[in-house]
Order: structure tokens, then sequence, then C-alpha cells
């Protein structure tokens, strides 16, 4: 079935980059409109912030290197009824940076506020009570989910861990399948018994069943068939109309984030180089990283991998080593910002031009 764009494409002509984003091809199915906060103009209610949040790891042992930045300096934040798509490849920081935001690892450096409380100096007590109002969803859904419990069970326990007085565990369990598009029957099942997008669903209801405000979604189609990945996607946007939640949406995948983000932030080596609408950063990315990235999805013609297409990126890649160390993040128009220097976003521009 033919897959609906999540955003309008300005007419005319595009650059060689732009204009193959224009065209990619996203999971199957038919994917509607994201709605919700992109069109909300006025003041946002501000769920969750993060300032200069720094993460490190050891270098592998016996290899003698420096430690590895994983996470370098970001600074973000989320408000209410709005998805922040983080992109970047696989070891930019981008799983560690929503761990980071949970508290699930500790950051080296930094603030971290959560509707007006700062996580990094919470104590262990008050980090669990506050547990149930932060929930994430896993990337595999099996591995997530005990294979030892039945759905009521694992759904459920986030209810008791959340030592809620006075709720309705079995109505709150079974209210929360049918959020997410599961039938009842499903509550005596096993983990096994599941397909991959059923068991990604009651995973999703685990995160849901606490009533959580702020929610990370690492990666959360990339281990189902494409044919399951359109459903829960939609499934997404539709939980985002109804609860508006704050998101984070984790995604190696420049489509499926262009389908349910508001805003998208692209992290490179550890910190993010390009923050904006999803217009700004698909339609007209500066750095050249996304640029890069946007370049490398197959369009689905065979002029997807040209000798012409193979020499946009070459030539990126190029542009990339050239930029040497990164620069700040700042805003360059409303609701934009670049890690570029003011005389490398002039050359940016110019060489986007160039490619027209």
């Amino acid at each position: 079935m033919p897959v609906r764009a999540a955003m309008s494409v300005r007419a005319g002509p595009l650059p060689p980059v732009r204009a193959a984003a224009a065209q990619r091809q996203g999971p199957a199915g038919s994917l509607r409109p994201l709605r919700g906060a992109a069109l909300n103009t006025g003041a946002r209610d501000v769920i969750i912030s993060a300032s200069n949040l720094q993460k490190r790891f050891p270098a592998p042992w016996g290899s003698g290197g420096a430690p590895v930045k994983a996470v370098d300096g970001v600074d973000l934040e989320v408000a209410r009824g709005e998805t922040l798509g983080l992109v970047g490849e696989s070891g930019s920081g981008k799983s560690t940076l929503g761990r980071l935001l949970l508290r699930l690892l500790e950051a080296d450096a930094g603030t971290i506020r959560f509707q007006n409380q700062d996580l990094t100096k919470l104590s262990s007590r008050r980090l669990r009570q506050l547990r149930p109002r932060m929930q994430i969803v896993f990337q595999n859904p099996y591995s997530a989910l005990n294979p030892r419990m039945r759905v009521d069970r694992i759904i459920g326990f986030n209810i008791r861990a959340a030592r809620q007085a006075g709720v309705d565990r079995r109505g709150r369990v079974a209210e929360t399948l049918s959020l997410v598009g599961l039938d009842r029957d499903m509550l005596r099942r096993y983990p096994h018994q599941l397909s991959g997008g059923q068991a990604q669903r009651v995973g999703i209801a685990r995160a849901l069943v606490s009533a959580p405000s702020f929610l990370v979604a690492d990666e959360p189609v990339s281990a189902l068939d494409l044919s399951v990945q359109a459903e829960i996607l939609n499934l997404f946007a539709d939980l985002q109309d109804r609860l508006n939640l704050a998101c984070i949406f984790i995604s190696h995948n420049l489509q499926v984030v262009r389908h349910v983000a508001h805003r998208v932030a692209v992290m490179y080596e550890g910190r993010i180089v390009e923050l904006g609408t999803r217009e700004a950063v698909y339609e007209d990315p500066l750095h050249p990283y996304p640029r890069l990235l946007l370049s490398a999805i197959p369009t689905g013609t065979r002029s997807g991998d040209t000798s012409a297409a193979r020499s946009v990126r070459q030539r990126l890649k190029q542009e990339i080593r050239e930029l040497g160390e990164q620069a700040a993040l700042h805003e360059v128009r409303p609701g934009h910002s670049v890690a570029l220097r003011s005389t490398q976003i002039e050359q940016q521009r110019s060489l986007a031009v160039g490619q027209e």
C-alpha cells in the first residue's frame, strides 16, 4: 500500500540530497499525518530538559585508548504533547542519551530537569517515586518481557511497583490493553505466544499503565517486520493525540522519525549537530551530517545509487572531515539550530546551492 507523507514537500526542484529525501520509502502500510504540538505556536509546557549533559565510558580493556565520549554536552527540551525524534548512526550516543534522561544511567556532568525537579540531585527514594511518570519502550519486545509471566502480570507489575493506592489493577490493565489495540484474551498469554507486533504493543502498554508524562521509545519498530511497523507508528501517533505525552522517539531510520516526530535532533559523535522542526531538518538541512544521512536512504528508484549519488555522499563525508572541531549548537532561525560557525553556515548554504 502507498505510504502517505507526514509532511508537505515544497514545490519546485530541490537539490539532489533534498529531492531524494522527498521520495524516500518508509514502512509499508498507510501512515497518517501527525497532529498535536507541532501546530501549537503558544507557550510550551516543558516536561523534561537537559543542560550540558555528559557521559563517558572507559575505553575497551587493554586498548590503551581514551574514554569514549558517548554524550558530549547535550542541551535539549521536550514539551507536553511533543515528540522529539532523535536520529543518528549506531554509536552516535542517542540510546545513551535516552537512558541518561531517565536516570537509568548516571551522567558524569550536566543537569536534567523533569517537571521542574533536578533529577540529578534526587535521592534514590524520591527517584523511585517519580519512576511511574517516566517510562521507556525498548527495541526488542521479546527480550524486554519476562517469558515466565503472563501479559496481565507484565502490565500490572508497573502498578504494583508504583504503589498506587485505590487503583483497580485489573481494570487499569484491561483498559490499557485496549488502548494499545489488543483484546482481553491476550491477558492470559505468555510472550512466546504473541507476534512481534503484539509483543511490542504489550511493551507499550506496560509503559503507559502508570500514566507517565514522559516516554522514551528506543528503536521501538526496528525489530519488527515492515508490514507491522506502520501499525506501531500509527499507534504512537494515536497515543500522542490521546495522552498528550512528552516523548523522545529514538531511531536510526530517518523515514520512521519523519512520520512520528514534531521536531528532530540529529546526533553525531555524542553531540546534537542539528535540531529543528521536521520541515527544517528534512527539507533544508544545514549541517553536512544530516545531509549525508538523507542522501544514503534508498529512494526505491534505480537512480538512488547512481555514480552521481555516490559522488554526493563522498563529497558530504569530505565536508564533515573538513569541519574540524564541532561548534556549539546555536539558533540560525526560529526553531532551527545547527552546530556550525557563521562562516561554515554560509559555506554549507553555498555548497547546497551548488548541488542543485
